[in-house]
């Protein structure tokens, strides 16, 4: 049995673990960058909860460990084994129920996260057929319910350029989003599976194609941000970046109103200028490529040297 002053010390190591384990949470939100959505204060925090917990575990049974090989360290020529700690029932329940609650409260955390992005378009369609008929009877979707957002901005991927459509029919090579202000998603691809990632907002989603996915954020942290394809498309994509503007409400509609006041042009598209240029290596692979698609056309002020 252990003395009183054997569970003090195992108390205050304990409380000792607790306040190292939390500040080496704390400090995990400084390794991830920024926080621009008010989504992404959800993610960081889940994230700093998880490596509160980890350093946590792993700190306690380097500490066990180290005390074992201090003061319980076998005798020369002591060859016995230790007594196997078998048969006793509360610590099967404490190690079984503990990561058991864990994992689940983790779970519930990331669906919360999930309805708060509100992402829809992902439910398959459900096909219902009659017994003596091959052809389905109907095809029911599972009802989204979606939220509420300020404005809808259709995303376009296709190999390799972003396009964005604004409510105004303005369309642009870049995203602009207002600062505090809800803003749906709206997700297609127009060949293969890409992938919606800027790192700041803590959000990486597939877009699929002929299936149109919804997600709705909250922008909280004005700046100039990147968007990347987070899956490989083929050759050139990871020549598919795209700017994101977060700025406030009043620089996003000027923005909004000069972009539709240019006239259409065909945007400028890195991938179709890499694969136009002629080769520059000694020996051709003979490898087949994707052509880039036709470059997107995008409401462009005209340069003073086009004119």
């Amino acid at each position: 049995m252990f003395t009183f002053l054997e569970y003090l010390l195992i108390a205050g190591y304990i409380a000792a673990l607790l306040v190292i384990s939390h500040w080496i949470g704390q400090k995990a939100f400084s390794w991830m960058p920024p926080e621009a959505t008010a989504e992404a204060q959800r993610v960081d925090a889940l994230f700093s909860f998880l490596v509160s917990v980890g350093a946590f575990i792993f700190l306690g049974l380097v500490g066990i460990i180290l005390y074992s090989i201090i003061f319980y360290r076998a005798r020369p020529a002591d060859y016995s084994e230790g007594h196997p700690s078998r048969g006793d029932v509360r610590l099967e329940i404490l190690w079984t129920a503990t990561p058991t609650l864990l994992v689940l409260w983790i779970g519930f955390q990331s669906f919360n996260i999930y309805q708060q992005l509100n992402i829809l378009g992902l439910k398959q369609i459900v096909h219902l057929h009659t017994p003596l008929d091959s052809a389905p009877a109907y095809a029911a979707q599972v009802s989204d319910v979606p939220k509420p957002a300020a404005q809808t901005i259709d995303v376009y991927a296709k190999q390799w350029e972003w396009s964005f459509h604004y409510p105004n029919n303005a369309t642009s090579q870049e995203l602009h989003l207002p600062v505090n202000r809800s803003t749906r998603l709206n997700l297609q691809a127009q060949d293969v599976i890409h992938g919606f990632y800027v790192p700041e907002f803590r959000l990486k989603q597939d877009i699929i194609p002929k299936r149109d996915i919804d997600i709705v954020l909250t922008p909280i942290r004005t700046g100039k941000y990147k968007l990347k394809d987070s899956q490989f498309s083929g050759t050139y994509f990871a020549l598919m970046e795209a700017d994101v503007y977060v700025e406030s409400l009043e620089d996003y509609n000027q923005w909004l109103t000069q972009t539709a006041s240019y006239k259409p042009a065909i945007a400028k598209n890195q991938a179709v200028a890499e694969y136009t240029q002629p080769v520059k290596t000694l020996f051709k692979s003979g490898w087949d490529t994707v052509a880039p698609a036709a470059s997107n056309v995008a409401n462009q002020r005209k340069l003073n040297n086009d004119t």
